[in-house]
């Protein structure tokens, strides 16, 4: 099984993609210069460390999934899904990092509370606070 390992977003303004992402989620980010395409870098947790997974699963994975497309559905592109530790808390960060949250956070039994959002770029994404202990993000 091949498992993922990275995941890309496309950004139009990039520093105002990294303010975004480093103000509601505390991403540190690196840019690269002309010679590698102008490509930022995120970091999203510190070195050396893992999400939490459950057991069965491999260490350092991300797992996924595929919903049926619905032409009035909230989300019509790949969606990145960003653990928090207060999905209210996080909302709040993503409003005032420029962001806009698509509806209200639905209960998802037995995996937490769920919220799409769009960032500053037009890349819309989600937010999971796990009824599982989340990983360290800001409070």
């Amino acid at each position: 099984m091949c498992s993922v390992v990275h995941f890309e977003m496309p950004y139009k303004d990039r520093e105002r993609a990294a303010r975004f992402y480093a103000a509601a989620f505390g991403w540190n980010h690196q840019f690269l210069g002309p010679e590698m395409g102008d490509y930022m870098l995120v970091s999203t947790a510190p070195a050396g460390a893992r999400p939490p997974v459950p057991p069965e699963a491999a260490l350092g994975s991300i797992n996924g999934g595929l919903f049926p497309f619905q032409a009035d559905g909230p989300i019509h592109h790949p969606s990145v899904v960003i653990a928090v530790e207060d999905i209210h808390a996080a909302i709040q960060r993503v409003t005032q990092a420029g962001g806009k949250v698509l509806g209200e956070p639905m209960a998802i039994p037995g995996v937490g509370n769920y919220v799409a959002f769009c960032d500053t770029e037009g890349n819309h994404n989600s937010m999971l606070q796990p009824d599982m202990a989340a990983p360290d993000c800001p409070a």
